[in-house]
């Protein structure tokens, strides 16, 4: 558990002095975050995992239930309904509900043992997967939508249903896709348009890609020095403690300093790809869950911080995704440490 835990407690450490040279009370902020994080990691290992394995339903429900108040009473930013304003605290019930998630399809698909009815416990599960989907999209945040939806398709093609429905099934949404177009919010659409061809709006839909580019280009090899980056600390990178807190942080540190960051996240989906195959080996047996739960967390991790690192380089559209354990926010932070804390032993 240490080879896990040291490259994370390393990463956060970075990522407060990166926003230090941003802005110091984000740095507190998040240091304050931090601290909040650890102890929920200490309470979740002390209750352990077996609490929430065994109430995964009331888990389930309880988290669609904060994501439909968020609706009621949640904070807009930017046109999206994403947070629960607790006045000391922005809760992101989207952001929290992933791990439980998780849970909730480890222990759905450890329990298919022996399939007698496949049609129907695959529609069930899709049900279960496609309910928060669709309440996340609708805030509008595609970014999240389609972490979850990475998760449960992975998790579906490792299940014992039989990859005969599983493939059909998703052959029908592959074919859908393209429809997802008429659903997407005018800025979502601009943004893929965007991407396509950076140059069409250079000063608008096509701005944060191209900052994001110059703001890692002018880091260089060993960076400008702390607090010293000019794109980030003068803003002329937008978002550049959230979603852009990576091409801050190289502006900052360089080449050096990203070949670092992207060096801890690779040891930490290492460790967890091992805990993975080891829980995968011994199936089938009382390991089938942990197998289910180590792999949608690295799923989570991986897709989080491809995308990311993807948006960033501008190989990727924009999603308004996170980079795990580097990007400012309190939500992020407790539902990764968390997630860890839950590993099974």
């Amino acid at each position: 558990m240490i080879a896990l835990l040291l490259p994370v407690i390393l990463l956060i450490i970075f990522g407060c002095f990166n926003l230090l040279g941003i802005k110091t009370s984000l740095a507190l902020d998040q240091t304050i975050n931090a601290i909040i994080a650890i102890i929920a990691y200490i309470i979740i290992n002390k209750i352990g995992y077996r609490f929430f394995r065994a109430n995964y339903r009331f888990f389930y429900w309880f988290f669609i239930g904060l994501l439909l108040i968020t609706y009621i009473i949640g904070l807009e930013v930017r046109g999206s309904t994403r947070w629960i304003n607790l006045h000391f605290f922005n809760l992101q019930p989207s952001e929290l509900f992933k791990v439980f998630y998780i849970v909730f399809l480890a222990e759905y698909f450890s329990r298919l043992k022996t399939i007698i009815h496949p049609w129907r416990d695959l529609i069930i599960s899709f049900l279960y997967a496609i309910l928060p989907i669709a309440i996340i999209f609708k805030q509008p945040d595609l970014g999240n939508a389609l972490v979850y939806f990475m998760i449960y398709v992975i998790l579906l093609f490792f299940s014992k249903i039989p990859k005969k429905n599983v493939l059909i099934i998703l052959g029908g949404i592959l074919i859908l896709i393209p429809t997802s177009w008429l659903f997407f919010h005018d800025y979502q659409r601009n943004r893929i348009i965007s991407f396509i061809n950076p140059g069409i709006d250079q000063q608008g839909n096509s701005y944060n890609m191209i900052q994001a580019i110059i703001t890692i280009g002018s880091g260089q090899f060993i960076g400008k020095g702390l607090g010293l980056g000019t794109q980030s600390r003068l803003y002329f990178l937008p978002e550049n403690h959230t979603d852009f807190a990576i091409a801050s942080l190289i502006e900052q540190f360089g080449f050096i300093g990203g070949t670092l960051v992207l060096v801890l996240l690779v040891l930490i989906i290492i460790q967890l790809m091992k805990k993975t195959l080891k829980l995968y080996k011994h199936q089938p047996s009382s390991s089938l869950y942990g197998f289910y739960y180590c792999l949608g967390l690295l799923v989570m991790l991986f897709f989080q911080i491809m995308l990311n690192f993807g948006m960033n380089l501008g190989i990727l559209p924009i999603t308004g995704i996170t980079l795990p354990f580097i990007s400012y926010g309190g939500s992020a932070l407790v539902t990764l440490l968390c997630g860890l804390a839950l590993l099974p032993k």
